[in-house]
């Protein structure tokens, strides 16, 4: 697990899900806490248990389906209610029972939140602190605490604001972490306030929201004043104008700060973890993000361009390839060779420099046209093994599919979908239905081909997602899809791109199938 002075906390799938538009299944939020784990995270805040049943439910799963290898799962949740022992609160048991080695309790530290809208005491909000802290340690778990709207609450009632922080500490919990719940403090005054925060002698961490604009600068400035716990949100993902972005803060703090928080070959997949996250959250990603946007290292011809052939870093901050970036001439769209042979040797290829040239050319054709790999890594993996074997990997050939969708009299939407594929020598026509085109097809090509291939039947399409490119307008506009499928032990993710929705989800479909034969350990035909 991540090393313990100093923690780097993770609360997309939390504060970040809060993000209006994002919406995350529980499939999406096992995704992307797998994505956060490699990254080399301390801890990820999975979402609160008992206070809805999708957060419970990934609890549950997390257990068995996750192999963290780097991070702790925490749990959110509140202080016990006023007048009710923390032993007796239903919430507070969810938090217990929910298999989270840490417990992250949100606690108002703003004396006119405590009286409005929790509607009780100082000191009985003091006692629910108390009580629940110790609780929750008492039966084994660790305990992080939020000091919501504490640097408000401060300006409010500094003597208050500091006592709950010493309440915490004194009960057991490990962490304080001074939340700027609204959003609005300056870098300078936020310091002083974290300066004298530490002086309770309590462990202080920091958790920023972004309406100034200035979470990420207020994050290193707590650090500074002496925080040693960060929190944030991947690609800076939260509700109004998000909160720190958690990619940003560790960049800074690693590479210009010199803290050692995550291992340098995680560093260096930075730029594709946030991109594959983009994809799962299904949010346009930001192309100026700081570090790992397509636009973080690229230049226009000019003064640049000609700087940049005599040294990169004349116009650099860093080496982009530290957060597994390249550095991008405007001339052309440029795929990045870097992360090529990065995401290749992850894979078990190491690819020779004719193979890794051939890679970037095709990938950067490709991606001209709308596709993406960052979180399709398993079209990737086809593309790649093409490359290397210089033919295509396929398991059967497609003479032609055809999809009908009807509308029955009674109202009844019900689609149908014929296959012809030839496959170990024999043609195949199969015809399934379903609930939707693509689900239709889904049925037919495994119907097609589970009597030569009986690994098929366990493969299933788990997730689909459909996003319109940008730049093209209307039902005629290039559509990428987006399909994850599974078997019995892990799930993959493959690509489409067409005009038409459905030609584009045949192309990740098959894809997918392909995929699956292949971990299957099945050979090309």
């Amino acid at each position: 697990m991540a090393d313990d002075r100093f923690h780097v906390y993770d609360t997309t799938l939390r504060d970040g899900a809060q993000q209006e538009g994002l919406n995350l299944t529980v499939a999406d939020k096992l995704v992307v806490a797998r994505q956060l784990d490699g990254l080399g995270v301390g801890f990820i805040e999975g979402g609160w248990p008992g206070a809805n049943p999708k957060d419970t439910e990934f609890f549950r799963r997390a257990q068995t389906e996750l192999d963290l290898k780097h991070a702790q799962l925490a749990a959110f949740g509140a202080t016990r209610r006023a007048g009710v022992k923390a032993a007796d609160d239903p919430l507070v048991a969810a938090l217990r029972e929910s298999g989270a080695p840490v417990v992250t309790l949100v606690a108002k530290s703003h004396d006119r939140h405590v009286e409005l809208a929790l509607r009780t005491t100082l000191q009985e909000n003091l006692a629910m602190i108390r009580d629940t802290v110790s609780h929750l340690r008492a039966e084994g778990q660790r305990v992080f605490l939020d000091a919501e709207h504490f640097f408000d609450g401060y300006r409010s009632n500094p003597a208050y604001a500091l006592e709950v922080i010493r309440t915490a500490a004194e009960a057991g919990a490990d962490v304080i972490a001074l939340c700027d719940t609204n959003g609005g403090m300056l870098p300078d005054e936020l310091a002083e306030i974290v300066h004298e925060a530490v002086q309770t002698s309590a462990r202080v961490g920091i958790h920023c929201h972004d309406d100034t604009g200035c979470a990420v600068a207020n994050t290193l400035a707590a650090v500074k004043a002496g925080a040693t716990h960060v929190q944030g949100c991947a690609n800076g993902y939260g509700e109004r104008s998000g909160n720190a972005n958690l990619f940003t803060v560790v960049a800074n703090l690693q590479l210009k700060r010199g803290f050692d928080l995550v291992p340098p070959t995680a560093l260096a997949d930075m730029t594709r973890v946030a991109h594959a996250i983009t994809e799962v959250t299904n949010v346009t990603p930001n192309s100026h993000a700081p570090y790992v946007g397509t636009s973080a290292f690229a230049h226009k011809a000019g003064l640049h361009a000609s700087a940049i052939k005599v040294d990169p870093n004349l116009y650099q901050h860093i080496d982009p390839a530290a957060v597994g970036n390249d550095m991008r001439m405007l001339v052309s769209d440029m795929a990045g060779r870097a992360s090529v042979e990065l995401k290749g040797r992850e894979l078990g290829y190491e690819l020779t420099p004719e193979n890794t040239k051939t890679l970037v050319a095709r990938v950067k054709d490709l991606e001209s046209r709308g596709f993406t790999f960052e979180a399709a890594d398993a079209s990737f993996e086809l593309l790649l093994r093409d490359t290397v074997h210089g033919e295509r990997t396929r398991h059967f050939e497609v003479e032609s599919w055809r999809v009908i969708v009807e509308r029955t009299k009674g109202g009844e939407l019900v689609s149908e979908a014929t296959v012809k594929l030839h496959a170990k020598g024999e043609r195949i026509v199969a015809t399934g239905e379903g609930n939707g085109p693509v689900n239709a097809l889904d049925k037919a090509v495994r119907l097609a081909l589970e009597k030569l291939y009986p690994e098929l039947a366990k493969l299933e399409l788990v997730d689909y997602k459909v996003r319109i490119l940008e730049g093209t307008h209307g039902t005629g506009a290039i559509t990428r899809v987006l399909i994850t499928s599974s078997d019995d032990r892990a799930e993959w993710a493959t690509v489409g791109v067409a005009e038409n929705i459905i030609e584009a989800s045949w192309q990740a479909l098959e894809q997918a199938v392909t995929y699956g034969l292949l971990r299957a350990g099945h050979k090309t035909a």
